[in-house]
């Protein structure tokens, strides 16, 4: 095999969309300042070791680490109630959730879940005496539910600065013993269509990849390409007849599709025709691929050509849905060395049966639906599975992860759970690191003309229908630098939104015209709201930015902004549990609350035209408002405009 891995970056460990900020260098102790420094009243006296440093009981190191607004209400509510009840702190802190409805608080505490007999009773009780202490702020009980509101002076003090001096650090989480994932996703067939279930193995893949970063993992992106088998021999001797070397240079993906169709429509006639002759079309692609296995140097040239070209316009385009790979590899990377290894130690774990000539493992021993798995023909070649087998062993010690993700369609859930059943057999440890993220299927998804689809195609369209869009407001489009950029930026944000906002596991229909509506949940909409509050921004040149960061917000009292602060703090524990579920929906439902908050708080709230004492809290909270959407945005894959 041919050791050909393209490395996009030297240094996987300086690489990524957000490592290139320096994590918690500089993070201010806001938190902990404000907290002091705000609540550390109780309405009545003998108990303030809750906020005193000398007798408060001493937190542990994960504790300690807490710097956003609801990590420390969930200390502070686990510690009194621990003192109040007996009931350990670990429990209490893991029972918290967050609201989904900011009527029902800021967390919430399912007493059954702490496992308190007579819940209700208990909660009125609690309620009762948690009211007591100012830091923690309004406590009601609902049936068997506690509800805590947070304080809203802390609140203010600490979420709105700590948004601002963070920046794109903040929702982000620091960790103290690095770990590293494998993330393998796009992964399209040379020679073949980059269809839509590439484009969200793409998409989905670019949004995990970042969101392993934004919680402290060192991330490798991997491209794993369809870059071997039969079909180029097929390619080879289609282009040997069709090929055009300037075609091929200018556009290697479509051209050698082309290529490609047309030699098969070749071949579908010469088996009609029954030619099995020496001189056939599948005859000579046999020879060329054996060719090629075996390293003839010609061989090689022609293949090597293949793919660096559709390497190379791959990169282009990836760089469009602003992804960037740190390893492009492929089926042709896997050595024979580790395949031969993974045929003999199925044999050593007496894994293997011959059936017809072909070696099997029966899988349904260990699960009936996993059925027999063919891992070497006849012929004595192994299959996509035992070169599957083969790189992951190989991913394992070169790149000696903690965990590998494969970003794969549903199709595929029992090809995937077959491979890590067979690993897991094969008594690696490490068999139960590996994760497979599925995705369902996209319908209806072809261009206008309703041709093969490219994702170059889809882009430009996008792109295309956005910019008409832009040109109904000469206004507005004459003050954008580059148009026809940030008509391409709105029309990759539609795009990646509308395949988005569902849970990734369902289908979903294509529409063109609603997902490039400016009005609704779409991406154009949420590039809409960060370009307005930018100008909004641009608009108070006379407020600096050290006087956002000092804003006094003790005479602030619009309920709709208080509601927006709330929705800020909430950020970094969407990111946690978007990180659990591996789901993008999760944050973009709250990108569009944040969104229509901001809208609501827009029309009633105004900056211009204010003195300064309420001008600038205001516009503090819409500057890290628009903060917190560039930041979930970017996470998403999204580039945020500035003016559109």
């Amino acid at each position: 095999m041919f050791r050909i891995l393209h490395f996009k970056n030297h240094s996987l460990s300086c690489r990524g969309h957000f490592s290139s900020h320096p994590r918690y260098n500089s993070i201010p102790l806001l938190i902990t300042h404000f907290r002091h420094t705000f609540c550390t009243t109780r309405k009545d006296s003998g108990q303030n070791k809750y906020r005193s440093e000398s007798s408060r009981p001493k937190l542990s190191k994960k504790s300690e680490q807490a710097n956003y607004p609801l990590d420390t209400l969930r200390e502070d509510i686990s510690i009194i109630l621990n003192d109040i009840s007996g009931i350990g702190r670990s429990l209490i802190v893991n029972a918290l959730e967050p609201t989904n409805n900011m009527e029902g608080g800021d967390l919430i505490l399912p007493l059954p879940k702490i496992k308190v007999a007579n819940p209700v009773a208990v909660a009125k009780r609690w309620a009762t005496e948690l009211s007591a202490y100012d830091s923690l702020g309004k406590v009601c009980a609902k049936g068997p539910f506690l509800q805590f509101f947070f304080d809203q002076k802390y609140l203010l003090q600490s979420a709105v600065p700590s948004i601002l001096l963070q920046k794109e650090r903040y929702g982000q989480e620091k960790s103290c013993l690095q770990k590293k994932v494998v993330v393998e996703f796009s992964s399209p067939n040379i020679a073949k269509p980059f269809h839509a279930g590439h484009l969200r193995s793409t998409i989905i893949g670019g949004f995990l990849s970042n969101l392993y970063e934004a919680m402290g993992w060192s991330v490798v992106r991997m491209n794993y390409l369809g870059d071997w088998g039969r079909q180029f021999g097929l390619l080879a001797v289609g282009f040997e007849k069709y090929g055009n070397k300037k075609a091929l240079e200018k556009q290697p993906i479509q051209h050698l599709f082309e290529v490609y169709v047309q030699i098969n429509k070749d071949l579908a006639e010469e088996e009609k025709e029954n030619d099995t002759s020496q001189c056939g079309i599948s005859s000579r692609a046999r020879t060329f691929f054996k060719k090629l296995e075996n390293g003839d140097q010609n061989a090689t040239k022609i293949w090597n050509r293949f793919r660096s070209l559709s390497i190379h316009h791959y990169i282009q385009t990836y760089s469009r849905l602003n992804i960037n790979f740190d390893i492009f590899s492929g089926e042709s990377q896997v050595s024979k060395e580790s395949m031969d290894e993974a045929l003999n130690i199925f044999y050593q774990n007496h894994l293997v049966e011959e059936k017809d000539g072909a070696l099997v493992i029966d899988l349904t021993q260990w699960s009936k639906n996993l059925g027999k798995a063919v891992v070497q023909k006849s012929d004595g070649t192994t299959l996509y599975l035992t070169r599957d087998v083969g790189a992951a062993m190989e991913r394992k010690i070169d790149l000696k992860f903690d965990k590998m993700v494969y970003v794969i369609s549903s199709q595929q859930d029992l090809y995937m759970s077959q491979l890590f059943m067979i690993l897991q057999k094969m008594n690696f440890d490490w068999a139960k690191d590996l994760n497979h993220v599925n995705f369902g299927m996209v319908q209806g998804m072809s261009t206008r003309k309703g041709n093969v689809v490219f994702l170059d195609t889809i882009l430009d369209e996008a792109r295309d229908k956005a910019f008409q869009i832009m040109k109904n407001n000469k206004i507005k489009i004459a003050q954008v630098e580059d148009p026809h950029q940030v008509a391409d930026l709105i029309g990759i944000s539609a795009i990646i939104i509308q395949d988005m906002k569902a849970r990734r596991i369902n289908n979903y229909e294509f529409n063109w015209n609603r997902m490039l509506s400016f009005e609704g949940d779409t991406g154009p909409y949420l590039q809409y709201t960060h370009s307005r509050l930018r100008s909004l921004e641009r608009s108070s040149s006379n407020i600096t930015a050290d006087m956002l960061v000092q804003a006094d917000f003790s005479n602030l009292d619009e309920p709709q902004l208080i509601k927006l602060v709330r929705l800020l703090a909430q950020y970094p524990d969407v990111l946690k549990r978007a990180f659990k579920t591996q789901e993008p929906a999760t944050i973009i439902t709250y990108l569009f609350k944040v969104c229509h908050q901001v809208s609501s708080c827009y029309k009633n709230v105004w900056v211009a035209g204010k003195s300064d004492d309420v001008a600038i809290p205001r516009l503090a909270i819409y500057s890290a408002s628009r903060q917190v959407l560039h930041n979930a945005m970017s996470l998403l894959g999204l580039v945020p405009v500035d003016r559109m």
